[in-house]
């Protein structure tokens, strides 16, 4: 008896199951549906690029040495010539200083020969001529005197003789004095001075050019977008300072595939993105088109020039960016989502709703974005079907439901 109960709720349940599986077996297929939509839809060409300036310039060392003086900082604002470091210029200055010293003691040396010789030798050799010439007019006097008496015999030869003697002694005493004086100031002399001088003054300029060299300053008015610096770096002559650059507007080189080069020319708008800022764009134009395809890894591509306003100059250059190049757009198209467009042999078509069924529907194509595309042949508000496990054909029955 219980056998027989145990059998009679198996072929129960069996055809319970049995009629579940011919029911559900049978019962339409559940599809998503879309409504056709109007809407502004714009063919943008996506891709990557890096930020370049437009107007740039390197500050270099001039000279070797230690950074003793940091002014600036990555990302600062300067005005051409501000200070950017300073080197260490200790021994530039002692040398300015003993320069300075040298041309001091030249030029005096030269003030002393400009005026005949020391004050102090002009002095007294003046003064002894001063006597001679008083011994010479005292000598000559009494030459005459005598002369005049020996003409009356008042006088002998041998007192003229003598007297003549004291003027000839005075005489050749100034001119020894003269001589001596000269002698002071000798060719050689000021040869040797004014080399000292011009010596000295060499120094000086060098030594102030030294001085200069140590200071580096801004190139042109930008911003300091290149500078890794630190107190007590050692430069030698040459070596990179910072780069500058006007950053309120921006060169952005973006590489473009070889397929999509074709939908991209000069004026189309651009949009500027960086995975560091997100939600940030920045917008400008296609300034330049390639005239070369160049690899880029394993990709083939055409550098593609752009200028991007960024008056806030937060795109630095060398910052890899995201880009999208907006080739073209309409107004009012009609679009449906990309991937609810099939294809039956060559044509392009949809499922679309028509009461519980789908018919398929021969569609035109046009522009499309990265999600929809615009079509022709449709009208607003039809629902087209999404795709479906279950292959769709014209005519099936459907139970629609619109996520």
């Amino acid at each position: 008896m219980r056998a027989g109960v145990i059998v009679t709720i198996l072929l129960v349940a069996a055809g319970v199951g049995g009629w579940f599986f011919v029911s559900k077996r049978n019962q339409p297929p559940t599809v998503s549906f879309v409504k056709v939509k109007r809407e502004t839809i714009t063919d943008a060409v996506p891709t990557n690029g890096k930020v370049e300036p437009i107007e740039w310039a390197e500050a270099r060392a001039e000279r070797a040495g230690p950074v003793t003086a940091i002014h600036v900082e990555r990302g600062q604002r300067v005005e051409k010539g501000a200070v950017l470091i300073e080197l260490d210029a200790s021994e530039a200055k002692a040398d300015l200083a003993a320069g300075q010293a040298r041309v001091t003691q030249a030029k005096s040396e030269l003030d002393v020969l400009d005026h005949g010789g020391r004050t102090a030798d002009l002095t007294a050799i003046s003064s002894d001529v001063e006597r001679a010439k008083l011994e010479l007019a005292t000598a000559q006097k009494d030459y005459d005197t005598l002369s005049r008496l020996q003409a009356k015999q008042a006088a002998t030869a041998f007192e003229v003789s003598q007297a003549k003697d004291r003027v000839d002694r005075a005489a050749a005493q100034i001119r020894a004095l003269d001589q001596r004086r000269a002698a002071l100031v000798a060719p050689p002399d000021r040869t040797s001075a004014e080399a000292r001088f011009h010596d000295a003054e060499a120094a000086v300029a060098l030594a102030q050019e030294r001085i200069a060299k140590s200071v580096v300053r801004a190139p042109i008015s930008g911003t300091v977008y290149q500078f890794d610096l630190k107190p007590g770096a050692y430069l030698n002559a040459g070596d990179l300072v910072a780069s500058v650059g006007e950053l309120s507007q921006v060169r952005v080189k973006v590489y473009v595939d070889e397929p999509d080069l074709g939908r991209v020319a000069k004026g189309m708008m651009v949009t500027i993105t960086w995975d560091a800022m997100p939600g940030k764009q920045w917008k400008g134009v296609v300034d330049r088109t390639p005239t070369q395809i160049v690899a880029l890894g394993t990709r083939q591509v055409g550098e593609v020039l752009c200028v991007i306003a960024n008056h806030d100059h937060e795109l630095l250059p060398g910052t890899n960016i995201n880009a999208e190049i907006l080739s073209q757009t309409v107004e009012g198209a009609l679009t449906v989502p990309k991937e609810a467009i099939q294809r039956q042999g060559a044509q392009a078509g949809t499922f679309v709703l028509s009461g519980q069924t789908v018919a398929w529907k021969k569609i035109g194509q046009g522009l499309a974005n990265t999600t929809r595309m615009q079509v022709e042949g449709l009208n607003e508000g039809d629902a087209v079907a999404l795709p479906t496990e279950k292959p769709l054909k014209d005519g099936m029955l459907v139970d629609p439901q619109f996520p």
